[in-house]
């Protein structure tokens, strides 16, 4: 029988213990998309959005999303970031943004959740930000691109 790691031997919820884990520089990548009417993202691009910089505010808010990771996820580390960034690329063709989000550290767990939190965090404030010009927009698509570092060294996921 396989052995569920944050379940103790009582069957209760239990935080991982990481401290006899190795410090290793560990790096997550993540992804979302936003879909939304072409009129809303041409407002976001020309910087006309009545709001302001809509991608300024979702990029912080990413930041500040990989930041509360451990308050907003049961049996999260607490984790001390070296780097989050967050970035935003424009798919006119498919009428979406898409979000990529970074999350670093030299730690002894994975920052997959903080890159996850950082993408869907900033995808939840494009959202807010845009709801009242287009509130049939679509969040989807979010997923870990990438990770390196500890026993399991750099995966990506298959095709």
């Amino acid at each position: 029988m396989t052995e569920f790691s944050h379940i103790d031997a009582q069957g209760q919820a239990s935080m991982v213990d990481v401290s006899g884990k190795a410090v290793t520089v560990r790096e997550a990548r993540a992804e979302a998309y936003v879909r939304m009417s072409a009129e809303t993202l041409q407002a976001i691009v020309d910087g006309n959005h009545h709001k302001g910089d809509v991608f300024a505010v979702a990029r912080i808010a990413g930041i500040q999303g990989a930041k509360q990771t451990s308050q907003l996820i049961p049996l999260c580390h607490p984790l001390m970031l070296s780097k989050v960034a967050v970035d935003f690329e424009v798919d006119a063709e498919h009428q979406r943004v898409r979000i990529t989000s970074l999350a670093r550290l030299s730690g002894q767990t994975g920052v997959e959740m903080e890159a996850l939190t950082a993408a869907s965090v900033a995808a939840l404030t494009l959202f807010d930000m845009c709801k009242a010009k287009d509130p049939a927009m679509i969040i989807d698509g979010l997923r870990v691109l990438e990770k390196t570092g500890g026993k399991t060294g750099h995966w990506v996921p298959e095709k």
